[in-house]
């Protein structure tokens, strides 16, 4: 039996029933209500409607202002009552070469932190309640975030409150040492859980990039959490957290009052370090070098409940792609989207990625992989496009075959509907994800930060929409001359040597060299 969900069944009274110029005037003792006028003209009398319009390209620019000691304000317009920003600053675990490793995790967990005008997280916490508000920071690789969502009203309160966490941070004894704890927590969890792919993504950026930028350890390692303290930290910010290496990103608020609240509270303000002159500023440029790493566990016993989990071994295999301020960046774009994949379990249809070539290719072929995913990290310098997948530790070899083949395959023919498909499915992901305040900001943000200005969704949706097949064929041919980066996690009796796996991707058909043994 066929259902209809309400606004089906209501689309369908639409349809059958009468225009609005066919129905009855409503009448009581013989007079109508709206004294004779009819439902299809204004009310005499009654106020002009001022409408929110769409149209016009300003609506939707995101303006910059660059303020006297290099503090870039960026903000969007967007109707509501409420607004995002906060202050993103250009540090993140890749600048800490010179370092130890893991300020960057001290930084994301200390934020919000007791500063020189509040005396506790709570205070911060209690004043941003007032205007509806809540707080967050995160730490990548190249960016950390400190972002507050409230009341547009409050945006006074709320710059002066960002201002002073970001410049004027206590980090006392007491907080450093409960992140400390944090710390080795999050790590011992990290390690316990079901889910491979957080640990799988640091193996792969370091065998892609040994030992500098965006391959240095994005947690931090736990010989080095009682070596962090106030003086590491401070020396740290002295060097990244200047205002030139900082931008102001609002959304939903008016530009000239954002400009106007940076200028009171963060022009002319000495940091709780000090504003010396920066050195060790750390500006490598990403190395890529290729390699392997193996970390040889224990997965047969990982179910955090009584439903078991079949033991698995996880391997991801990357090659370098390009940075997100090239050309070929949208091309890389649309090729992740063309791979797709997921996991063997999964409801939906083709707004689910099965028609992705790993679901086709690989998860509908081959019943005993558990996970097939395609991934695109994108830097200001770098790329890399890997693919994940999972299987039992007996069939780790035919499972890397599998992969290596559909690296070989992208370079092949692409079809014209599986091409669109693509596209289409990325520029929605696009528009939909940009439908979020918290998302615009962070785009807004992030593109500011990268490029001093914004490329528009509908720019991007048109760069997107020339991408051709021929397009998806170069750049694949040009990312198969790069050495393979390699990361396994589990059983690894059965993985093919780094060699093996290199010369698959170089081959024509991505099959693995053949072993022949005396004795099996």
């Amino acid at each position: 039996m066929a259902t209809f969900s309400c606004t089906a069944a209501y689309a369908l009274v639409c349809l059958t029933r009468p225009p609005l110029t066919e129905l009855p005037v409503p009448r009581r003792c013989g007079r109508s209500y709206s004294g004779g006028v009819p439902l299809t003209r204004p009310l005499p009398g009654a106020p002009q409607p001022v409408f929110a319009a769409a149209g016009g390209r300003e609506r939707f620019e995101t303006r910059v202002t660059t303020l006297e000691n290099g503090l870039r304000v960026a903000s969007q317009n967007k109707f509501g009552q409420f607004c995002t920003l906060g202050l993103l600053v250009n540090s993140g675990s890749r600048h800490e070469a010179k370092y130890l490793s893991g300020i960057a995790h001290f930084l994301e967990k200390l934020a919000f932190s007791s500063t020189a005008r509040f005396a506790s997280k709570d205070e911060i916490l209690l004043t941003l309640e007032k205007h509806g508000g809540i707080c967050d920071c995160q730490a990548s690789r190249d960016t950390i975030m400190y972002a507050v969502s409230a009341d547009a009203k409050g945006l006074d309160t709320v710059v002066n409150l960002l201002a002073d966490v970001v410049l004027q941070p206590r980090l006392s004894d007491e907080e450093i040492e409960m992140t400390r704890m944090a710390i080795r927590f999050e790590l011992e969890d990290l390690n316990m859980r079901p889910d491979p792919e957080p640990l799988l993504t640091e193996m792969i950026h370091a065998a892609a990039y040994r030992e500098n930028t965006v391959g240095l350890n994005r947690f931090c390692p736990v010989e080095n959490t009682d070596k962090i303290d106030r003086e590491v930290l401070h020396s740290y910010l002295r060097n990244y957290y200047t205002p030139d290496r900082m931008v102001l990103a609002g959304v939903g608020i008016e530009h000239e009052q954002l400009v106007e609240c940076a200028k009171k509270y963060l022009l002319g303000v000495e940091p709780v370090w000090g504003s010396g002159k920066t050195k060790d500023v750390d500006r490598s440029v990403a190395q890529y070098t290729g390699g392997i790493v193996k970390v040889e566990k224990d997965m047969s016993d990982v179910s955090l409940g009584p439903t078991p989990i079949p033991e698995l071994t996880h391997i991801m295999i990357g090659l370098e792609s390009c940075s997100f301020l090239e050309e070929d960046f949208i091309p890389f774009a649309v090729l992740n989207m063309m791979m797709g994949g997921g996991g063997s379990f999964s409801a939906g249809g083709p707004g689910k990625g099965m028609f992705t070539r790993l679901y086709l290719n690989v998860l509908n072929r081959h019943h005993w992989m558990y996970n097939a995913t395609s991934y695109h990290h994108s830097y200001e310098d770098t790329g890399l496009l890997c693919i994940h997948a999972s299987a039992d530790p007996k069939q780790v070899r035919e499972m890397v075959e599998i992969i290596t083949r559909e690296f070989i395959l992208m370079a092949g023919a692409v079809g014209e509907v599986e091409l669109e498909r693509a596209k289409t499915q990325l520029k929605s992901m696009l528009m939909m994800n940009l439908e979020s305040r918290p998302v615009i900001f962070e785009d807004v943000g992030r593109q500011v930060l990268a490029t001093n200005t914004r490329k528009l969704p509908h720019e991007l949706c048109t760069l997107i929409g020339d991408v051709k097949s021929a397009d998806i064929k170069r750049v694949v041919t040009k990312m198969l001359r790069n050495k393979p980066a390699v990361a396994a996690l589990g059983d690894l009796t059965d993985l093919p040597t780094y060699e093996h796996i290199q010369a698959a991707l170089s081959s024509k058909d991505g099959r693995l060299p053949r072993m022949y043994r005396l004795f099996r």
